[in-house]
């Protein structure tokens, strides 16, 4: 008995062509090619899912720094004096106290520098 594939192959080449939907050039039409970015692009995503973090840490660093200088204080004093005082807030949260609630981040840095 003869086994046709067409379904199934259809099928792979269709699931295939959408995840590079969007792309430029024959890379979204083109099996071979649409094959290939699928790969690269999957293997772009999953090592930028990490470095992300990595990423955000060091935006949150600067809006500290940026942040704490007005009060003569740099961010490694900072960061410093928060572990002295034992105020456990993480960086996240001092970044986003610092550009949308300006008032408390105030607070926080007289509480530490006292």
């Amino acid at each position: 008995m003869r086994v046709k594939r067409g379904v199934t192959h259809l099928r792979r080449r269709k699931r295939l062509l959408k995840l590079t939907k969007g792309y430029r050039w024959r890379r979204k039409t083109s099996i071979r090619l649409a094959r290939q970015a699928a790969i690269r692009a999957g293997q772009h995503a999953y090592r930028h899912r990490r470095l992300k973090k990595r990423d955000f840490r060091g935006l949150w660093q600067i809006r500290i720094n940026a942040a704490v200088r007005p009060f003569g204080l740099n961010y490694s004093q900072f960061i410093h004096k928060l572990k002295n005082a034992q105020v456990e807030v993480d960086r996240k949260i001092l970044a986003q106290l610092a550009v949308e609630q300006p008032e408390v981040f105030r607070a926080i840095v007289q509480k530490i520098k006292s």
